[in-house]
């Protein structure tokens, strides 16, 4: 975040006094920037939480709940930040156009039990309609998957190399989409972009009922990708409005929870609407699309109505009193600049010039996470794509197959969230999401020795197991976006990220040939010389990268003098993750 000056009618916090533990009140002064008023309040000088926020832990929650020391829910939880600091405060104030400015109290002081009560209130009201929407995107994302054990190849006259090629398409719709998607939402806000987004892909998932050969399903595969590209970012984007850094890592993982708990319900309405096969002399298959994308235009549609632009703007003519009273918006809008300054750089109607795009394209101390989006999820991606068509070929039926998927994916839900806290218990990133490659590498080793022709059921378990990896993707998109360090930035690099996760999926499409059927043993050798990559250089490099940039930060900055530092925030023109006083996660 570039140092900004407070505007001319906001106060700048002066040096507080010494006071003893005894004296818990002091008469403060703020000032203008001005300097042509002054204003006396009074604040407590010892009344701010330095603790960082204590993680769950399943181990102490089952074995050790006597350690748990029960917090006083009526003790102050503001955390010190540093607008605490006079010298500091007024280079990290908010821009005037900040949405949230009029509720931004830097002298605001709330308590664990109001904070508590707030955050329950934004993961009712705010993140389960997010994680519904996420489940739209996911019902229209994973139908094909299951058209597919309703000879949806034969019926339009293609094969497995067809379907390759309308996944590639697909992908690279979508990642072509996601920059000038973020472009958009930002200008229009995600709370409008979010919507429409849903309601035009919906309409074209019903188009496909009426698929007629490959030209039309390939059209339809690059229609779908170019209105999907931008979805994930612009959501992760409009969460951070609402969630501290210690909050959104959890609250991502449930995000792709929601997935799952969408593949599973998907499962069993494809069980049911496949069954229709015959009415109106018509495939399943076609049943499919059309009910799938009738219920995500329903949720697009009622989407328009449930996410409001930030927490200070939740009152609108269909919802007058609004989700929030004036002293929560003041907490949540406080709680969470206290938490990242850099959030209040940029309107959420503001618009990216051509220079903060280009910086952030330029910043090279991300690339190694593009890097990791670019191969992590490459290893497992054949195996859950064909699988459907596996279980076919091996004998397993329409109805069958459908089933035999949702133990996969109770699963892999299961180990997300567990990866997930253990990541937020001991504050690490790189060495947790590598477990998901640990988990996956002996697997593929195990299917590749399979004969040519295996026990279907061997080779479903080793399959299913395979499937039930440890998801690191949202510890790694909250990763990316605590690494940008600024609104613009953070914007930007979600959807860089993200398209690099797009064009390993055009990768992973490809590895499984139609020559190397049925037991795709040379594609198993590139899946297996991928994951040692990732396993042995890609995530040790980054870590260690990671930490030779922090050496390097605090090199410098700890050698300058209190004055130094002060003269250097005030004259910076570093932002974001450029500036000294930043340091990156890993």
């Amino acid at each position: 975040m570039s140092p900004q000056q407070p505007p001319p009618d906001q106060p700048v916090l002066a040096k507080r006094k010494a006071s003893s533990v005894l004296s818990s009140i002091d008469s403060d002064t703020l000032s203008k920037k001005d300097g042509s008023d002054v204003k006396t309040i009074q604040v407590r000088a010892d009344d701010l939480c330095d603790a960082e926020p204590a993680t769950f832990s399943f181990t102490n929650f089952l074995f050790r709940r006597s350690t748990y020391k029960p917090v006083d829910l009526d003790a102050v939880s503001t955390r010190r930040s540093v607008y605490d600091d006079p010298k500091l405060a007024q280079y990290y104030w908010p821009k005037p156009e900040y949405e949230n400015l009029h509720r931004f109290d830097p002298n605001a002081r709330w308590t664990f039990r109001e904070e508590r009560a707030l955050v329950r209130k934004i993961d009712w009201r705010v993140m389960l309609w997010a994680a519904i929407s996420f489940s739209a995107l996911n019902l229209d994302r994973g139908n094909l998957s299951h058209a597919n054990t309703d000879n949806f190849l034969p019926d339009l006259g293609m094969d497995t190399n067809d379907f390759n090629l309308g996944n590639s398409i697909f992908r690279l719709a979508f990642l072509s989409a996601e920059l000038p998607s973020q472009l958009v939402s930002k200008k229009l806000g995600p709370d409008v972009w979010i919507p429409i987004q849903m309601c035009i892909w919906s309409i074209i998932t019903i188009g496909q009922f009426w698929l007629s050969g490959r030209t039309s399903f390939l059209v339809c595969r690059a229609l779908l990708g170019f209105c999907q590209g931008g979805f994930i970012p612009d959501l992760v984007l409009y969460l951070s409005y609402f969630y501290t850094k210690f909050e959104l890592p959890f609250r991502l993982a449930l995000f792709w929870l929601s997935a799952d708990v969408c593949g599973i319900l998907a499962s069993f309405l494809s069980y049911g609407v496949l069954h229709m096969r015959g009415i109106l002399g018509r495939a399943g298959w076609r049943w499919l699309f059309l009910v799938e994308g009738c219920i995500t235009l329903i949720i697009g549609l009622a989407t328009f109505f449930m996410m409001p632009p930030s927490p200070t703007q939740t009152k609108t003519w269909f919802r007058p009193n609004g989700w929030f009273t004036e002293r929560e918006e003041t907490i949540a809008t406080s709680r969470v600049l206290r938490d990242d300054p850099t959030k209040g750089d940029m309107h959420n109607r503001e618009g990216l010039t051509v220079k903060r795009i280009w910086q952030a394209l330029c910043d090279y101390d991300m690339w190694p996470l593009y890097i990791i989006g670019l191969t992590f999820s490459i290893p497992p991606a054949p195996v859950g794509q064909y699988l459907t068509l596996s279980l076919r070929e091996l004998g397993f039926g329409t109805f069958t197959t459908n089933l035999l998927g949702i133990p996969a994916t109770i699963g892999s839900m299961i180990t997300m969230i567990t990866i997930t806290l253990i990541s937020e218990a001991i504050h690490q990133r790189t060495l947790v999401a590598m477990s998901e490659t640990v988990w996956i590498l002996p697997f593929i080793i195990a299917l590749y020795t399979l004969p040519d022709f295996p026990n279907p059921w061997v080779f479903y378990v080793l399959s299913l197991l395979l499937l039930m990896y440890p998801y690191s993707h949202a510890i790694q998109v909250a990763w990316c976006s605590r690494n940008s360090g600024a609104v613009a930035a953070r914007t930007v690099s979600a959807s860089l990220y993200n398209m690099f996760v797009q064009t390993s999926s055009i990768v992973s499409a490809n590895i499984y040939r139609k020559d190397d059927a049925p037991r795709y043993r040379r594609g198993n050798r590139i899946l297996m010389g991928v994951a040692a990559f990732n396993l042995v250089i890609l995530y040790p490099g980054t870590r260690m990268y990671y930490i030779w940039r922090n050496k390097q930060r605090d090199k410098i900055w700890n050698a300058m003098t209190e004055d130094e530092k002060v003269n250097y925030l005030a004259t910076t023109k570093d932002v974001g993750n450029r500036r000294l006083d930043f340091r990156f996660a890993y």
